[in-house]
């Protein structure tokens, strides 16, 4: 959001109006051009079970091969004794979102890809090119439009990174906690939605912290992603963030959605800054959203007829780690 005028203070109850006002006062195959083919579903709780399914399966098969090969110490005593609880303990294990799972070692993975981007850049506007991957960003959340930005996102079968505001957790935490039951990522807003670098360095701590703790009070790990207010930020919020080893995620695309300027428009700014590596910064919540809802499907479905894979950021920064150098100049009290 661009900032216009002094920007007011987020009460309890309040929500933010992108642009002009902050918050008021009143309490198998891709899908090309389209949703995802009629077939399996493509519900999260389905895709695990069908990836636990899957798992299960190439287990067994290799578990069959193993005890029963001549010579292998095995046998159908062997089969059996492997069929037991350990066995099937440890492929439930692999399945699921625990220590030792294909999850938790994504998770680290991505975890790994943000302290080295930290090495060298404490910001990050684009990341590489290595892969035809982008990612969409939604700012200002939770609100009344997220439920059906996440919709949008689950029938595409399309992951995303929400950067949320720690007041609005009171009022559609919800939406917070299908976001993690969801797998996508969640990245610190502040609690208040001020501009950082109209703070003092002890309130502007207490707005990253109290953000933050507000995401973990609805299931959010700490978060290692942060967005400034109104793209606006000083050498005491990097310090900050550097203490708490947290990446600012800036925007490669700026859709200007909070001005409403028509669901159309929206989905021509997204193609026209396409591009690897990129992050789109769209809004979920912080006014009407009815446009953003819109032109969603239009953004997904041309992305990928262009051939691009959208992801998280996290995972974005994994698979493309970003160049050094990072030019900011532009976005620097712009947007967010």
């Amino acid at each position: 959001m661009h900032l216009a005028g002094q920007p007011g203070i987020i009460s309890a109850g309040s929500t933010i109006d992108e642009g002009m006002t902050v918050l008021t006062n009143r309490p198998g195959a891709r899908s090309r051009g389209g949703p995802p083919r009629r077939g399996w579903s493509r519900r999260p709780h389905h895709r695990r079970r069908r990836a636990t399914a899957v798992v299960v399966l190439v287990a067994l098969v290799v578990g069959m091969v193993v005890f029963l090969v001549p010579g292998s110490g095995g046998g159908a005593r062997s089969l059996h004794r492997s069929a037991g609880g350990d066995f099937f303990a440890r492929v439930k294990a692999l399945a699921g979102g625990g220590r030792g799972s294909f999850a938790k070692a994504e998770s680290q993975a991505e975890n790994d890809a943000i302290n080295r981007t930290l090495a060298y850049t404490p910001y990050v506007r684009i990341a590489g090119a290595q892969h035809r991957e982008l990612a969409l960003s939604f700012d200002d959340g939770p609100g009344p439009y997220t439920p059906k930005i996440l919709s949008i996102l689950e029938r595409y079968n399309v992951p995303a990174t929400f950067f949320e505001v720690g007041i609005l957790e009171r009022y559609f935490h919800a939406s917070t906690r299908a976001i993690v039951a969801h797998g996508y990522a969640i990245g610190d807003h502040t609690f208040s939605h001020y501009p950082m670098s109209r703070l003092s360095p002890s309130d502007q701590r207490a707005q990253l912290l109290e953000g933050a703790r507000a995401l973990q009070r609805y299931g959010a790990p700490f978060p290692r992603l942060f967005r400034a207010p109104f793209g606006m930020w000083d050498s005491h919020t990097v310090a900050l963030l550097r203490h708490y080893r947290m990446l600012m995620v800036l925007w490669t695309v700026d859709t200007s959605d909070y001005l409403q300027p028509g669901a159309s428009r929206i989905v021509k700014t997204v193609l026209a800054g396409a591009k690897p590596g990129a992050i789109i910064l769209l809004h979920d919540a912080g006014g009407t959203r009815a446009e953003t809802v819109a032109a969603l499907p239009k953004i997904i479905a041309r992305l990928r007829a262009r051939g691009y894979k959208l992801v998280t950021v996290p995972r974005l920064l994994l698979d493309n780690p970003p160049p050094h150098n990072q030019n900011i100049s532009a976005v620097i009290g712009r947007g967010g």
